[in-house]
């Protein structure tokens, strides 16, 4: 009775929206996604998909606290034209951003989680894989927003898919951009600019340029 009544109390509006726009209702009455009253539903468009069983809560979105945010004047925005794949359960903490366009595609692998005000922003494809972690205030996008063309009227900047391998963690404050490729097990240091796919597992990656600051690491939460 105890679970019921915490249960029911954890369940507001905007989860209960959220769920029943997106699934038939024998998915939706499980409420499988929670989401706070911090996230701003800008624009529930596109498809959810699981690849993984089903349970209640196992995708969270807006929330936990950590002392460099303020969790009162912080929200998410989920806006999303697109695809999201979930392969099991995902922690996404308050004030963090999702923006998927309309061919675009996030996947998000089994335990993945941010901290906060992170942006996540995919316009082709962004994929992280299992056990996968970012840090606050880090910004992924696999697109420049804005084409630029040669002399010829040729555009040449366009998005580029976006692949975070399994156990990667993405330190604060780093910029990820189109094109990247993070292997399993790596780092990328705090601060860091990342423009090209790197190369070598369970390394610590940054500086400018981004080299190898250390090897053969294994992190954890």
């Amino acid at each position: 009775m105890q679970k019921a009544v915490k249960f029911i109390k954890r369940v507001n509006l905007k989860t209960i929206i959220f769920n029943f726009r997106y699934f038939p209702f024998k998915t939706a009455i499980k409420m499988p996604v929670f989401i706070s009253n911090n996230v701003f539903l800008y624009k529930m468009q596109g498809t959810i998909k699981f690849n993984c069983p089903i349970k209640t809560a196992m995708i969270q979105i807006g929330y936990g606290q950590i002392g460099i945010s303020d969790f009162k004047r912080t929200r998410g925005i989920w806006e999303v034209y697109g695809e999201v794949i979930f392969n099991g359960r995902v922690f996404i903490m308050h004030g963090t951003k999702i923006v998927v366009g309309k061919d675009a595609q996030l996947v998000l692998g089994d335990n993945f989680t941010t901290s906060t005000e992170v942006s996540i922003i995919a316009e082709k494809r962004i994929t992280f894989g299992n056990g996968s972690g970012i840090s606050w205030q880090t910004q992924v996008m696999d697109t420049d927003f804005h084409h630029i063309a040669d002399e010829h009227g040729v555009v040449f900047n366009q998005p580029a898919e976006v692949i975070i391998g399994d156990k990667v963690w993405i330190g604060c404050r780093c910029t990820i951009l189109k094109g990247v490729t993070i292997p399993n097990g790596c780092i990328i240091a705090a601060n860091s600019l990342i423009t090209r796919k790197l190369s070598g597992e369970n390394n610590i990656f940054g500086g400018n340029p981004t080299r190898v600051l250390k090897s053969n690491v294994t992190w954890w939460y």
